[in-house]
């Protein structure tokens, strides 16, 4: 987003507050959706992952009240959803206001003194589009309730972890979407111009840079329009089947097995659906690696060649790709990208590929026609930069 369509969308979710509330708000937070650009189900594993905050954001404009009370407005949907705080559980409330409550339900379990908001929540962020709207809702709430309640979590990357953590918790407990933690992380600790290095088994993080434009390149987006959920059991499935697998090799999480012995690892599993998540996972992690060291040196085509093999280990080994993105990715190859791949959880949401600056049009204008070719619902498509992390707009 440009300076000035922040400035208005802040705008108008302020408004909007006082409408639904008769009151100003205290102030308007906002968070940013993600792009990962490789390393996809490795989070829950243990693994690596790089991903980039998008210019995009969801905006929460709130003020506390005097009781234990959350009442929450969405600008894409009508009505107000109420709940009291003691009784946040799963399912309850449910819908959106499920990702909303849960963040409070979170921090008041790890004994912070969280009280009731009214909460107005609007979002660029593209739903469904694999590009994490969920967690941009999360920490935008998040950092609103740091801030307003004084918990201090904004000032520091540990905090900031520590409350990524909280959000996490949100999604999986009150939500019930089993992902890990990366998109959160994403949100609340990625830094303009740079890829987030994230170790999700220690916690780690360190920011690598990510500045295609001054390469004569563009990271363009693709919401193949095509819904997933991840909540429907298929996200869980593929989870289930990673820790039933570590269990059988007796690690902890499939990031303690090295790519040099993974054909070994692999004789030892007697399923093949098994086989084939496990080794998506460990080459995956592999490719992160890869891919930092490629952007250090900045070789842009060996980035690219890691995100074909991402692509084709998703769509082969872990099952998580669709016809959608499969024809997004492969045009976008076949126009000039030097890479793309599927990001995100799949069965559906966005692609990404690297474009020559001077082939965006092209690519967005080949996509789109092969997808009216083959009768899909037309795309979106648009070129991103890595953007600033989760904070208060005013």
């Amino acid at each position: 987003m440009t300076e000035r369509a922040t400035r208005e969308v802040v705008a108008s979710v302020g408004s909007a507050f006082e409408r639904a509330f008769d009151t100003a708000p205290e102030g308007v937070w906002s968070a940013p959706g993600r792009v990962n650009l490789i390393g996809e189900h490795t989070d829950y594993n243990g693994g690596l992952c790089l991903p980039i905050a998008l210019p995009q954001r969801t905006f929460a404009a709130a003020c506390r009240r005097d009781d234990d009370r959350l009442r929450m407005v969405s600008a894409q949907q009508p009505g107000v959803s109420e709940v009291a705080l003691g009784q946040i559980s799963p399912g309850q409330p449910g819908g959106w206001g499920a990702y909303v409550a849960g963040v409070l339900w979170a921090l008041r379990r790890e004994g912070f003194d969280v009280g009731g908001l009214d909460l107005v929540i609007d979002s660029t962020v593209p739903f469904g589009a694999g590009l994490s709207s969920s967690a941009a809702l999360e920490c935008a709430v998040a950092a609103a309730v740091s801030d307003l309640h004084e918990l201090g979590l904004l000032d520091s990357d540990l905090g900031r972890a520590r409350l990524a953590a909280h959000c996490v918790e949100a999604e999986n407990v009150i939500a019930g979407a089993p992902t890990g933690g990366m998109d959160q992380s994403a949100s609340l600790l990625c830094d303009e111009a740079a890829a987030l290095l994230l170790d999700c088994r220690s916690g780690a993080t360190e920011q690598v840079p990510f500045d295609l434009a001054g390469a004569g390149h563009a990271l363009l987006v693709t919401d193949t329009r095509a819904e997933h959920a991840l909540n429907d059991g298929q996200y869980a499935a593929r989870r289930n089947a990673c820790e039933r697998a570590a269990a059988t090799l007796g690690v902890g999480t499939l990031r303690e097995i090295a790519p040099a012995d993974l054909a070994s690892s692999l004789d030892l599993l007697d399923s093949d659906e098994e086989r084939r998540r496990v080794r998506h996972v460990v080459s995956e992690i592999d490719r992160v690696r890869l891919a930092v060291d490629a952007l250090r040196a900045g070789d842009l085509g060996e980035v690219g060649r890691l995100f074909d093999a991402s692509h084709a280990s998703l769509r082969d080994d872990y099952e998580v790709s669709c016809d959608e993105l499969d024809v997004a990715t492969a045009t976008a190859r076949a126009h000039g990208a030097l890479g793309a791949r599927m990001t995100g959880g799949g069965f559906g949401g966005s692609c990404i590929a690297i474009v020559p600056a001077d082939r965006v049009e092209q690519v967005t204008r080949a996509v789109a026609a092969a997808f009216d070719v083959h009768g899909y619902a037309p795309p979106v498509s648009f070129a991103v930069v890595a953007s600033a992390a989760a904070h208060r707009d005013v």
